[in-house]
């Protein structure tokens, strides 16, 4: 009878906490961030601790020893295309990113089981792992954070900050040879509006000017009073030493902008005009 009793005393515990209605913060929300690198995506999940008037590294984030870079579950970050970390190269997919926090250095990690927390941690399945040197923050970063700065084409600075510690390293794509293979593809049977992303790609990486030319052409013969366009084509006419023909397509992008209240372009025009004119 005392058995029965007992499980019967489980059983309406368990019915407890499975019909629990009442719902609470976490102490270390989940945060999310998206960043996009060129034509790659890359995603962070991460809980976001807070210092709370504690000391952080050193302390309860101990020096040398390995960290799941946040709290609850490890960081996990989700490149959608192959990426280069510091010199490391890193195959698209998912990775738990940990970390060894140190005075002088920290080490980064990128491990391909994400499921794994750092007490029963495993370097069998380890993808990267690199030293960076921390900075010191002026002002504290209450709560732990990620994020991008250096946003350019091809690469980025990725960074961690908490207390007053900032810790970052590089991200790098390969953006030209994704744009390029894009181009290729879509140049075999290509819209005018195709044409004229293509030729402005050309122009702006210093390739090849004369098909930039013609691609641009082509575009603004398809769409004639696209101004923005027509900007574009006198800037690669310029470029390919065509002065005259090249402010005479600024006249007219100029007039298309002025009608359609776009000063930008208007402005944009006028002073490329000027600086052919004294060539």
């Amino acid at each position: 009878m005392k058995k029965i009793s007992m499980l019967a005393v489980v059983f309406a515990a368990g019915l407890f906490v499975a019909n629990a209605q009442v719902k609470t913060p976490r102490p270390s929300p989940n945060a999310e961030i998206e960043q996009e690198l060129g034509l790659t995506e890359i995603e962070f999940e991460y809980s976001r601790p807070s210092m709370k008037g504690r000391t952080i590294f050193g302390d309860l984030v101990p020096y040398d020893k390995i960290w799941r870079t946040g709290a609850n579950s490890p960081t996990v970050v989700d490149f959608d295309d192959d990426v280069t970390v510091e010199g490391n190269k890193i195959e698209k997919g998912k990775y738990a990113m940990f970390t060894i926090p140190g005075k002088e250095k920290w080490t980064v990690i990128f491990n391909s089981n994400t499921k794994k927390n750092a007490w029963e941690y495993d370097e069998s399945t380890e993808a990267a792992r690199f030293d960076v040197t921390p900075s010191k923050l002026a002002q504290p970063v209450e709560s732990f954070t990620i994020g991008f700065d250096n946003l350019r084409d091809a690469s980025c600075t990725m960074y961690m900050a908490w207390e007053t510690t900032k810790v970052s390293f590089n991200i790098e794509v390969n953006t030209d040879e994704a744009v390029m293979a894009t181009i290729e593809k879509t140049m075999a049977g290509p819209e005018a509006y195709d044409k004229y992303l293509a030729a402005r790609y050309y122009y702006e990486n210093d390739k090849d000017l004369k098909k930039a030319l013609t691609w641009v052409t082509e575009a603004c013969d398809a769409m004639p009073d696209k101004y923005w366009m027509l900007k574009w084509k006198a800037e690669i006419q310029a470029a390919n030493g065509l002065t005259k023909e090249a402010i005479a397509t600024a006249e007219k992008s100029k007039t298309l902008a002025a009608e359609a209240y776009k000063q930008g372009y208007v402005k944009m025009n006028e002073e490329n005009i000027a600086k052919w004119k004294k060539k």
